[in-house]
């Protein structure tokens, strides 16, 4: 059960980088210096996807934490 848990968390911990990497809002350093508009739009197609889906990775990674903290 322990073991499970542990690959659960590791794989929805590399799942939710590869996801935040994908994100392009405010995309290197030219957004430090202005380079980037403060242009409000919203989220559409794979954009708003990764969105959701992030929350959902993050979520999944914060309840299988504290399972794993009730278990020990």
């Amino acid at each position: 059960m322990k073991l499970s848990l542990n690959i659960v968390e590791l794989v929805t911990a590399a799942l939710l980088v590869i996801l935040v990497l994908m994100q392009n809002k405010g995309v290197g350093l030219s957004a430090t210096f202005g380079g980037e508009g403060s242009i409000y739009r919203s989220k559409r197609g794979v954009e708003k996807g990764l969105f959701v889906m992030t929350i959902v990775l993050a979520s999944v990674f914060v309840i299988v934490g504290l399972v794993q903290l009730v278990i020990k």
